[in-house]
């Protein structure tokens, strides 16, 4: 059976350090890092900022289930309150790839240093400029780099797909997994953006068997087809039940970690019913 984790990217009006601790305070066994503004900006994240991270965990106990470098708002001055994975590792400009790929380098170091078995990163989308076939061309340039470096410092790489990104279900990311060949790539597996996808999340966990470094949970008001907005699980149409038993079947034993950065406003009661809708199927 798996643990339960839960991400601060729901905790934005609080630091990382406070955040961290009221996740611990809901019961949870494990907390995912947001790697991006407010929380970790690597690009701005020093060693003071580092070991106030790890005096929080050191205190709390929780281990960290995953380091999410998919967004990048920091990069941006002023930016509007909305998700922005430019620069991506399939971004036209080499500049703005490189500075993508430096940065994800980055996250993994940080993962490294807090235990965590797995940094999460998108694939971002083709821009115009930059067709599918040449964008995909560049993810898997971009890959090949980063997969070498994930293997130097122990740590794996989640791609995480997302609709209306280059790699958005489940046969792309698995074709690139293949294509790639690397031990150290993976799926970061969202069950909601499965479900969005008009996937059935059991059966789509199972065509990962093997490959899933972390598993996102959120529930998805219409289920399979439906919207792509994160909600509590029991307020959407998601099944949970099959989910956690193809987790079962596949031997899956790491984090299943909320991703509910849609409650800002309310993270607390967030994490408190998430955890008691689905704590039935965590060890």
């Amino acid at each position: 059976m798996v643990q339960l984790a839960f991400s601060t990217n729901a905790y934005t009006r609080f630091d990382l350090p406070e955040a961290i601790r009221r996740i611990a305070d809901h019961g949870y066994d494990g907390v995912e890092i947001l790697a991006d503004e407010p929380h970790a900006f690597l690009a701005d994240f020093d060693e003071t900022d580092r070991e106030r991270v790890v005096a929080a965990l050191d205190e709390t106990g929780l281990s960290v289930s995953n380091i999410n470098a998919n967004t990048t708002c920091g990069y941006y001055d002023d930016a509007p309150p909305s998700a922005f994975f430019d620069p991506t590792l399939i971004s036209g400009d080499e500049e703005d790839r490189r500075w993508r790929i430096e940065y994800t380098k980055a996250a993994l170091d940080f993962a490294a240093l807090v235990d965590a078995p797995a940094a999460c990163v998108a694939s971002g989308s083709a821009l115009p400029g930059t067709p599918p076939g040449e964008a995909y061309d560049y993810l898997l340039e971009s890959l090949d780099e980063l997969t070498d470096y994930a293997e130097g410092v122990g740590v794996d790489l989640g791609i995480e797909f997302e609709p209306e990104l280059l790699v958005e279900c489940t046969e792309e990311v698995l074709t690139l997994i293949d294509d790639v060949g690397s031990d150290a790539l993976g799926v970061n597996f969202d069950v909601g953006h499965a479900a969005v996808c008009g996937e059935d999340p059991a059966e789509s966990i199972r065509q990962c068997a093997g490959h899933i470094t972390g598993i996102h949970l959120e529930d998805i008001e219409g289920g399979r087809g439906g919207k792509h907005y994160h909600l509590i699980p029991g307020e959407g149409d998601i099944d949970f039940e099959p989910v956690f038993g193809a987790l079962d079947d596949i031997g899956y034993d790491g984090f299943a970690t909320f991703e509910l950065y849609t409650y800002p406003d309310e993270p607390d009661e967030a994490a408190r019913r998430a955890r008691d809708e689905l704590v039935e199927y965590a060890r």
